[in-house]
This record gives C-alpha cells, structure tokens and sequence, in this order.
C-alpha cells in the first residue's frame, strides 16, 4: 500500500489544478482502495489509519478528517443494523421467511421465490445482505435441501444446487432495490449529493428500484431454473416443514410484536418523508431507541454487534475521504482528462460503454463498497460532464455495482457464506453469474432507464 501511495505522490504527475496537500490525499485513498480490495488488514484498520495520515499529511485538520463519523447517514447504517439484529434475535425475520415458504413452497421454485421476496422485505430496512442472507435465508436454504437428502456432493442436483444458486442471485438484486439494501448504498447516496449535489433519499431510491427490480426478482429465478434445473420440481414437504415449524414458534410474542411496529413504524416514516422533511436517520435512530427502552435490545446487543462497529469505523471514515477528495478537485480533474480523450462521443455512447466497463469490472472486486469507491465518483463525473443527466447516471451506477456481485463467488459478503456450502462447482457458479449478468443488464437498461423516463429522473 505504502508503494502506490508513493508511487502517485512521487511518480505521476500533479495536475495544476489540484494543491500538493490535494494529491498526497489522493494517495492516501488509492492506497486505502487496495487495502480494502487485497486485504492485507482489515477494513476498518486500513480505513482508520487512512483518516489519520489525512490529517497529517493530506491538508486536512483532525475535525475535518474525522468529521465523517458525524454524518447521518453513517448513523442510519448504524441505527439500521440494531433493528435488523432484532428482527433476526426476536425470531421476526424467520417467521415471515417460513410463512412465505408456507404460502408458496410448493415448488422448488415456489420455495426460490418465497426466500428471495424474504429478502425483498428484509431489504427494506436491513442494509447488511450478509445479516439477512446469513442470519436468516441461508439456513432455511440448507434446511429445505436436506429435508430431501440433498446434500453437497453427488446428491447436490435434487434441489439444493438450485436454491443455492437461484436464493443468491435474488439477494444482489434487493441489495440494487432499496436504499437500505447492502450497506454501502447510503455512502452511493450520500456521494451523490455531496459530490452532485443530487438529493437522494430512501424513497426515491426504493421508487427507483421497484419497477426493475420486480422485473428481475420474476425473471432471474426462473432463468436459474432453467441453467441449473433441480431433480426435485415439487416440493410439497418445504411447505409442511414450514408449518410445522411456524406452530412450534407459536403465537408472535410481546417482542416480535414490538419489532413488527417498530419496523412499520421507521419504514411508514421513511415513506412519507416528503411530508415531515426528517432526516432519513432519525427515524431509524427513534426505532432503535424504542427497542432499547422496551427491552428487547439490550445495550450489550448494541455494544457487543461487532459487525456495526466495523462499518461504523471504515464507513465514516470513507464518507470523509470522499468528500475532501472532491472538494481536492481530484473527480473534477479526472472528468476533465477522459472527457477530452473522448471528445468527439456523445453521452449515449459513453454511458453504455462506461456502465459495461463499470459492470464487469467487478470480477476484480470482492467488495461492493471498494468498487464504488473506486469506480463511481469518477465514472459519474466523466459523464455528467459530458451533459448526461444525473439522476440516470446516478441510479445506474449506484444499482449496477450491486447486481454485478452476482458474477462471483467473492463478489460479496454473502458470496463465500453460499458458496462455501459446496453444492455448486466454480464453472456452475462463474457461468450462471454471468449469464443472469446478461439478463439483469437488459432488463435494467430497457425497464429500468424507461421507467426512470417516466418517473422524472431524467
């Protein structure tokens, strides 16, 4: 890391434009890019040593480097997490799963669906795909495959090779549909209103996303039928082990009711906020409150939710570097210099050559939040530049990079989770990522750019 930071302050050149103090922090975030992407420590230790050297070396004073962890939408993420941790302690999040698979299991398909408009509910509040995948749906996915001796191996086929790979595709579509929906999409958000200065809230992302995303939460489950077909198409016992399940859970308890309000409560919240005009944290923040004041958080939960912690130091830290690298006339220079290598393409062109380049460079990525870091602030400076509009520039690169995790086997935090259950092959899992890659691309490119038309945003 030290080499590329050293290697961009002492090798390549300085634009005029951009102070000395201005580059050394460009360095600092190139070399923080790598660490998050090759992982030689973790995330939040590369993060916060990033906001350190900042203010030493790239003309930051220490309140303005570390004035990321007071941004709100840092604190949603937070907020967000404790709500979702009760959803998955109170047993919430497993309910609504198993009364899905009740309702609709029937099939293996049938039971695909019921997981993957899990996630679509889950989505809506939760904005780790791994707590959602992890926590809640993988383990109902295991449990349905060996209830009919479906097992890694060579009795992989009868159904559990399908729902591993169908139930995964569908999370990196709901991670593209809600603001809330992977926990880098707020910092997407928030550099495109500091970078942009286009506002971004939660409903006019889930707005954004509802249309394509339906389309392609229909669409790609049965493509995944028909690449990876399952020896079992009926699945009358998934719906049974639901059932059954459900009754030894009972009747929903003081604290599954208590969440359940809570959850209605910050979404309701979220919606009508062209009417009350609340920061998008503090609804979050009230609901994680009144979990705490009922008990059904505990403050340990807070204190003791590592993962939370985690985001809280490298997502802060990020937000800040993004800013000040900005405001540095780094993206600004960087528009400049593409633009006038392609002067004479218009925007149409560009943004469909940018968004492919943008999109399949993610089999170099084992990370959402590192590709946007990486590739969205300069990408989207380039075409805005160029006259494209902004809220399509902005929806598409925000959505893409999420979608595109379904390439790999590391393309996000749930990736390794599904695939190190060995019912499926690296060429099953490389092959099906890229060909529902092909059908998420047209079905957001021609449903979702007209939809947007239609909505105003642009």
């Amino acid at each position: 890391m030290l080499l590329i930071y050293l290697g961009i302050v002492l090798i390549f050149p300085r634009p005029a434009a951009v102070k000395p103090e201005g580059w050394r922090l460009f360095g600092i975030f190139a070399a923080t890019i790598a660490a998050l992407i090759l992982h030689p420590i973790p995330g939040g230790a590369a993060v916060l040593i990033a906001v350190t050297l900042a203010s030493i070396f790239g003309g930051l004073t220490i309140h303005r480097a570390f004035g990321g962890y007071g941004d709100p939408t840092v604190w949603l993420v937070m907020a967000a997490f404790f709500i979702s941790d009760a959803l998955i302690k109170t047993g919430l999040a497993r309910r609504i799963a198993l009364l899905f698979i009740r309702t609709v299991g029937q099939t293996s398909l049938g039971v695909c669906y019921a997981l993957s408009m899990t996630d679509v509910l889950l989505a809506s509040i939760i904005p780790s795909n791994g707590a959602r995948s992890g926590g809640v749906v993988l383990p109902i996915v295991r449990s349905v495959a060996e209830l009919y001796g479906s097992l890694p191996g060579r009795t992989a086929a009868l159904i559990g090779s399908f729902l591993i790979t169908g139930v995964y595709q569908s999370i990196c579509i709901t991670a593209a549909m809600f603001m809330t929906g992977q926990a880098s999409n707020p910092l997407a958000a928030q550099m495109a209103g500091s970078m942009f200065h286009y506002p971004v809230t939660w409903l006019s992302w889930f707005v954004a996303g509802l249309v394509p995303g339906l389309c392609s939460m229909l669409v790609v489950p049965f493509v995944v039928y028909r690449l990876n077909p399952p020896e079992i198409r009926k699945t009358p016992e998934a719906a049974q082990f639901a059932a059954v399940e459900l009754r030894q859970m009972g009747r929903m308890n003081r604290g599954q009711l208590i969440v359940m309000a809570v959850f209605l409560s910050v979404c309701g919240l979220w919606i009508s906020s062209p009417l009350h005009h609340l920061d998008v944290a503090a609804p979050a923040l009230a609901g994680s409150a009144a979990l705490l004041v009922t008990g059904v958080l505990a403050w340990e939960d807070v204190i003791g939710n590592r993962a939370a912690w985690d985001i809280f130091i490298w997502y802060g830290g990020l937000v800040q570097l993004g800013k000040s690298l900005n405001d540095a006339g780094i993206t600004h220079e960087f528009a400049r210099g593409v633009g006038a290598a392609f002067s004479n393409a218009g925007w149409v062109m560009l943004l469909a050559v940018a968004l492919g380049v943008y999109f399949y460079a993610h089999y170099g990525f084992a990370s959402i939040t590192a590709h946007m870091l990486a590739m969205f602030p300069p990408f989207a400076a380039v075409l805005v530049s160029r006259g494209a509009p902004t809220g399509l520039v902005i929806f598409s690169f925000a959505c893409f990079a999420n979608f595109a995790a379904g390439l790999t086997n590391y393309g996000t935090t749930p990736s390794p989770m599904f695939y190190a259950h060995g019912y499926v092959t690296f060429q099953q899992w490389w092959k099906i990522g890229f060909l529902v890659s092909l059908v998420n691309l047209i079905i957001w490119s021609a449903v979702g750019f007209t939809w947007w038309k239609l909505i105003g945003i642009w």
